[in-house]
């Protein structure tokens, strides 16, 4: 589960709830006041306006992937880098003892299917090039359809804030045309401002950072399905399992080595972060008077 993204939406509603209710004089919460923020007419111009501009924009199998998406965002798979790199350098060795034919027995053992079919392809005995080429195809379709599930709540995220726009206007021509009904000219005045406050919460508490959490999913998974191409494309060339380990710590971003230095891992200049060695404290002799 993702605490981060958890909190995160507690924090964002509840500055904002606290926001609504909180009187300054009496310093007492006022949640009559919440009724003041609750119109139905504005509900409908903003969430309504938003969900048909995304209906006309996409097919319906982007409302069927939203579900997946929030357990994406909520309940995430974990891509361990340095797990990927010790998986695909235990299997450079046995290919370097044993031959490319003795993997075919470990790939029962390996649950990632895009490392699972690679290798199985390398088993089989298919010419580098293809491989290579079905791998970076495979890659480019992930980067793509990622690409376009981001589309949607970026979409989403632009739409919002416009239709709070028209709420606006809407409630302007409401107010310049009964400028005589003092009731009237509330209501319009509470539809002009109210629906940009739907609008701006849509497109910043809701689209955005799912585009944003999206991305950086995308960007973990994306860096491993990397680590196992140029791992298995090294083991089908026959290279040093000791070369490849070497070669797949120094794809990692910069961000990622700091972050394994600072759980207590040195990176020297090979690029690949060893343990540090942790010093025995010497006992001290008692003094002698």
């Amino acid at each position: 589960m993702d605490i981060m993204s958890i909190l995160g939406i507690i924090v964002a509603i509840g500055f904002v709830t606290f926001g609504m209710v909180f009187d300054t004089e009496t310093m007492h919460f006022m949640f009559s006041n919440l009724k003041a923020f609750l119109d139905p007419t504005s509900f409908a111009i903003t969430v309504g306006g938003t969900i048909g501009v995304l209906m006309i924009s996409f097919p319906a199998k982007n409302f069927k992937k939203i579900g997946k998406h929030l357990k994406i965002v909520f309940k995430p798979e974990k891509y361990d880098t340095a797990q990927y790199i010790d998986q695909i350098v235990e299997i450079a060795k046995e290919a370097r003892m044993k031959g490319l034919l003795s993997l075919e027995d470990k790939l029962n053992d390996i649950q990632d299917p895009f490392l699972h079919n690679s290798l199985l392809l390398v088993v089989d005995s298919v010419d580098l090039e293809k491989v290579k080429n079905l791998m970076e195809t495979e890659l480019t379709q992930l980067d793509e359809r990622h690409a376009l599930d981001r589309e949607f709540y970026e979409r989403g995220a632009s739409a919002a804030p416009a239709f709070g726009m028209i709420g606006t206007l809407i409630g302007l021509i409401l107010m310049l045309g009964n400028m005589s009904d003092v009731d009237k000219l509330a209501q319009g005045m509470a539809v002009a401002l109210i629906t940009t406050l739907y609008g701006s919460l849509l497109a910043n508490v809701i689209f955005t950072p799912m585009a944003n959490k999206l991305k950086a999913r995308h960007d973990e998974e994306f860096l491993c399905k990397t680590l196992i191409m140029e791992g298995v494309i090294a083991i089908q060339e026959g290279e040093n399992p000791k070369f490849i380990e070497e070669k797949l710590y120094k794809l990692l971003p910069a961000t990622q080595m700091k972050l394994m230095e600072g759980e207590g891992e040195g990176i020297p200049e090979d690029g690949k972060p060893k343990k540090k060695k942790r010093k025995r404290k010497e006992k001290q002799e008692p003094v002698k008077e």
